[in-house]
């Protein structure tokens, strides 16, 4: 049986130090935050000197709140970002468009509240996909006021089965609940930020590598039982 690694993404990272305990712990991406108002934000210099100690294949993800396609561009001019995260209010074809002009993927986070329904989730990754060619998929985080992560869990029920796994999981996961999340959810990906913090942007190497250790436990446990299938993502273009 083939055996379905699902996928880590810690983010919200600010130092080396951090970068390189994700990477130790076998992280498969990173995020930054490229908005201001967030306690996680970097600037442009910070995150050229993070994304240029990253070895090969470990992705580097920018997230953009309602960010006009010259910031994002003048990001790109000095941060090689594997992808973007769109987390604001921007619309399909806002997303489209800024993807189209700088000529890389994107993720776009779903706010899941209590009236959001399976139906509007897959409306969502419908409206994404016919948006843009360069739409790779939805990630799934908890409705809350402020824009960025959470940190708050929301009902993972709502999500369809045919959905799952192709999404990514965010929302209040840390160490204690991310077994039950994989096991329930079976996502394609999982991101973290706040619970594998020390404090906000500063992140705690023994609670990342607890972290990652919990998903392969997870994912171990799932082959075992002989419930997991392999699933893919759509490959960015």
């Amino acid at each position: 049986m083939n055996l379905h690694r699902t996928r880590i993404k810690i983010c919200g990272l600010t130092r080396a130090e951090d970068v390189a305990a994700a990477v130790a712990a076998g992280a498969d991406a990173i995020g930054m935050v490229f908005y201001a108002p967030s306690p996680r934000c970097v600037t442009i210099a910070q995150a050229a000197a993070l994304t240029a100690a990253l070895p090969p294949f470990v992705s580097s993800v920018g997230l953009f709140v309602n960010a006009d396609v010259d910031y994002v561009a003048q990001v790109l001019d000095s941060v090689p970002l594997s992808v973007l995260q769109f987390h604001g209010d921007e619309t399909p074809q806002q997303c489209a468009a800024i993807a189209a002009a700088v000529k890389r993927p994107f993720l776009r986070a779903a706010r899941v509240g209590s009236a959001t329904n399976a139906a509007d989730l897959l409306q969502w990754e419908r409206d994404y996909q016919s948006a843009s060619p360069y739409f790779t998929g939805l990630l799934l985080d908890t409705l809350v006021e402020q824009y960025g992560g959470s940190g708050k869990v929301f009902d993972w029920s709502v999500i369809p089965e045919e959905l799952a796994p192709r999404v990514v999981l965010s929302g209040g996961l840390s160490a204690r609940n991310i077994t039950d999340a994989v096991l329930r959810v079976r996502p394609y990906a999982i991101d973290v930020s706040s619970g594998v913090e020390q404090a906000k942007g500063i992140k705690d190497p023994a609670l990342i590598e607890s972290f990652v250790a919990a998903v392969h436990a997870a994912d171990a446990a799932d082959v075992a039982a002989g419930q997991r299938t392999p699933s893919v993502l759509k490959q960015s273009r």
